[in-house]
């Protein structure tokens, strides 16, 4: 009996010894993790926007003379300056219509002259009673009818000029030429198939709409919106161009359109941006990031030091005790290496700056401070 007793007190103590080193082994080390006190910061509201790049205007190169189109000037697409030649219609009935008037003209003179004559003979002998008033009534109808007439034949002929003078089309600014449908020996001018020959388009400078929330643009822009005139409102204004670099040429704020979109509920502003190189074609796809509204205080903490998993966001808080604690979080934009925390932190806690996957609730943690 003592035998067995012994033997149960030995196991007993054995038992007890090993349960005591399994609770050593089972508590981890406390691991050395790099923390970051959260700050504020002023970081403006950044707003990306998506859309194409449009010609500042284009210029639709008309016929203002029908004719037969005699030559094309330039090459589909290519680049043109204000004044080039483009395009010539065939002038010879034009340039007939021209000697016609001026045949006019010289005849219209002649008659001015005759009726000049009358008149000026008229007028003394009016004056002595040799003609009736009647008759110089008329020379003097007949005069002032000669002078209209001279008016109206060097009218026909100055319109005459300038319709020989249309025959010749010219690009009124530098830009690119679009391709046109019309070809050498087509009837070309007004109520024609050929109504509109070209378009030039011009690229020195390029725009982008960017369409701003009725909400947030009523909380960005304060108590003075709806404005008309919102060139405060935003700023630093860049471009991302479809391969992912930035163009180097900051835009500005050109204009508001008038209209509220009724179906999108957004107030669409247009942002001009320099294209001195040629670099930007219209039609192009165009990220644009912008600063809306004044900038305001925010938490901030590394972007690594929060936690995505599908659509929650956690970052570890660090209590007095060095143990940290699962929290979740509200982020909002990113800003630089920075992302700014909206609900859920706040200035002065810190935060786990990076290393936190073997982390748990209550985890012991020797701080590194950045």
């Amino acid at each position: 009996m003592k035998r067995f007793t012994l033997a149960a007190g030995i196991a007993a103590a054995l038992l007890a010894g090993c349960g005591k080193h399994r609770t050593k082994q089972a508590q981890p080390p406390a691991l050395r993790v790099e923390v970051f006190r959260a700050a504020t910061d002023s970081v403006p509201n950044r707003m990306r926007f998506i859309g194409t790049l449009a010609s500042n205007y284009n210029a639709v190169i008309q016929p203002r003379v029908n004719g037969y189109l005699l030559t094309k000037q330039y090459e589909d697409g290519m680049p043109v300056k204000k004044g080039q030649l483009l395009f010539t219609i065939d002038p010879a009935q034009l340039s007939t219509d021209m000697l016609s008037a001026g045949a006019s003209l010289e005849s219209a003179r002649a008659q001015l002259a005759e009726a000049r004559n009358n008149y000026e003979r008229a007028v003394p002998l009016a004056r002595i009673n040799a003609i009736s008033r009647s008759q110089l009534d008329q020379y003097t109808a007949q005069y002032k009818a000669a002078e209209a007439a001279v008016r109206s034949s060097e009218q026909a002929l100055r319109s005459a000029r300038f319709n020989v003078g249309y025959t010749e089309l010219r690009s009124p600014i530098d830009g690119i030429a679009e391709r046109t449908s019309a070809h050498v020996g087509d009837y070309v001018g007004p109520g024609s198939q050929f109504s509109v020959l070209t378009t030039v388009s011009n690229v020195d400078t390029l725009s982008v709409e960017v369409a701003v929330p009725m909400a947030q643009y009523l909380r960005f822009a304060g108590g003075d919106a709806p404005r008309y005139d919102n060139a405060a409102l935003l700023s630093d204004i860049r471009l991302t161009l479809a391969d992912g670099t930035q163009y180097p040429e900051a835009g500005r704020y050109a204009y508001t359109r008038k209209d509220i979109s009724t179906t999108t509920g957004t107030i669409v502003m247009v942002v001009k941006f320099p294209n001195p190189e040629g670099a930007l074609k219209p039609g192009q796809f165009a990220r644009v990031e912008a600063n809306v509204g004044a900038v305001q205080p925010r938490v901030v903490v590394p972007q690594q030091s929060v936690i995505r998993t599908q659509d929650i966001a956690s970052v570890w808080v660090v209590g007095p005790d060095s143990t940290v604690s699962y929290r979740r979080v509200e982020p909002g934009d990113t800003w630089g290496r920075m992302w700014c925390i909206d609900r859920g932190l706040s200035a002065g806690e810190w935060v786990v700056a990076g290393g936190g996957q073997k982390l748990r609730n209550g985890s012991k943690i020797i701080p590194v401070k950045q």
